[in-house]
């Protein structure tokens, strides 16, 4: 029996706060444990919530980018279960009325196809704290700094077919959280991590199987991992004549394996009911409006005019368009060489290498897009070639200047005078009578060769072009 994976994905984006959703407690990555957790966090009796309108404001933003709609009334509800990190022991969350719902994205996929993949809903909820089980020697610690973190905790449409598309979508989200400047994305710190809905259906059945939640992944790799492995164990049970239980499990990256956390929830099991302390949240079209008006350029539009304006093929555009810092950074450096594919390529190859081994993001750069640019002129109108240029750029990297005061104080310019050049290719023709004969022979493949004496001969200066030409009319002489 052929098999059809069905999957839903939950993505929880930690929207970019300077203080929580509730209270005035700083959300700022890495402080102490239990340090930037104030009474309201902690659920003392007497404090009540006040909620952030900047949440709002970027929940709003993420609903427009994503042709949803946005609803004028919503409600925040108390989730009611224990947890150690829960001191509440609530969650403030939405539930029957989200802020955002019915909403949809294009993804691209990796054959360049494109799949439509539904957004059911997108509501604010806070975070809880954290649970930490290492050095405590059999204890257990609890850090309460995040409880309170805003989260827009984006939910799928079970649209999603194999595991590469839920990574496809999950890229998208991913990016377009960034563009938006509502999430910085970062998987590591926990920014950005998602729960997969795992289910599987014969091929051309259309009830939807058992469904198992795989918690908080937070990396592509292993939501790709995790889905597989999981479609994989549930079509093995089935097809052993057993039945695929309805639970939530969590993916151990070690062994590459999903296993059992505890028994699925449902809804009623948290005894959801409207939060007395806070009135529902109305949001009135001119808001609305106001927010559309500032939103940015979206990832898939950058994508497209970059393809149209700078003529750039549809990978280029991707890769160059996949981060806005990066976009950004190419569009400064292409509009002042006007050769967009030498800006992208530099962009891509040679930037993007130094950045990815140093480890730094482009927008700390040694090598701004201005100095980039002044580089790029050079090999444009032919003062450097492009295998200085590399030279050039290691040393603009390493902080010895500017492209052309690097080029003058190592004398790199390029030697353009046909004169010269060609006194060169005639004293490497005369050093070299063997080889000049089996050209002229019929072994053309020599040429690169006596290519390669020139170019020693200048030391790497002489325009390659111009060799080439004036190197083939002398031994076709």
């Amino acid at each position: 029996m052929e098999w059809e994976v069905v999957i839903g994905l939950e993505i929880h984006a930690q929207l970019k706060t300077a203080s929580k959703i509730f209270s005035g407690a700083s959300t700022q990555f890495g402080a102490e444990p239990n340090t930037q957790a104030c009474l309201v966090d902690l659920g003392y009796p007497g404090v009540l919530p006040v909620l952030n309108s900047d949440a709002v404001s970027m929940a709003v933003r993420f609903g427009l980018a994503t042709h949803s709609s946005i609803a004028p009334r919503s409600i925040f509800a108390r989730k009611n279960y224990f947890y150690p990190d829960l001191p509440k022991g609530y969650q403030i969350s939405q539930y029957e009325l989200p802020v955002v719902h019915d909403g949809w994205v294009d993804v691209v996929l990796d054959d360049g196809s494109r799949k439509r993949v539904g957004i059911t809903r997108a509501h604010l909820e806070e975070d809880a704290g954290k649970s930490l089980h290492e050095d405590f020697h059999g204890l257990t610690g609890i850090d309460l700094n995040r409880a309170g973190t805003p989260l827009l905790e984006i939910v799928s449409e079970p649209d999603i077919r194999s595991a590469k598309e839920a990574v496809s979508y999950m890229k998208l989200i991913h990016q377009l959280v960034r563009y938006l400047d509502i999430c910085d994305g970062n998987m590591q710190e926990g920014s950005l991590r998602c729960d997969a809905n795992i289910s599987v259906r014969p091929i051309g059945r259309h009830e939807f199987g058992t469904r198992a939640e795989v918690k908080n992944l937070n990396s592509f790799r292993f939501i790709e991992r995790a889905i597989n492995y999981e479609a994989e164990r549930q079509i093995d049970i089935i097809e052993s004549g057993g039945s695929v239980v309805q639970e939530t499990r969590l993916y151990d990256s070690g062994k590459d394996e999903t296993r059992p956390m505890r028994s699925k929830e449902e809804a009623n099991d948290y005894r959801y009911f409207p939060d007395p302390d806070l009135l529902p949240l109305t949001i009135d079209l001119q808001t609305v409006e106001s927010i559309r008006a500032d939103l940015p350029e979206l990832p898939w539009e950058k994508r497209e005019r970059f393809v149209e304006s700078y003529g750039l093929s549809d990978y280029d555009a991707g890769v160059l368009t996949t981060a806005r810092n990066m976009a950004d950074y190419f569009e400064a450096v292409a509009s002042g060489v006007g050769d967009a594919k030498l800006a992208a390529n530099w962009v891509m190859g040679e930037l993007s290498g130094a950045l990815n081994k140093a480890g730094v993001e482009i927008e700390n750069s040694p090598v701004g897009p201005d100095a980039l640019k002044g580089l790029l002129v050079r090999i444009a109108d032919q003062t450097i070639s492009g295998k200085i240029a590399k030279d050039v750029f290691e040393s603009m990297w390493a902080g010895e200047g500017s492209a052309d005061e690097i080029i003058d104080s190592k004398g790199l310019r390029q030697i353009t005078d046909s004169t010269a050049i060609q006194a060169v290719i005639d004293q490497v023709l005369v050093d070299n009578p063997q080889q000049l004969e089996q050209y002229r022979a019929g072994k053309d493949k020599l040429l690169g060769f006596f290519v390669g004496q020139v170019m020693k001969a200048t030391r790497g200066k002489a325009n390659p072009a111009q060799v080439n030409d004036l190197l083939r009319r002398s031994l076709d002489a």
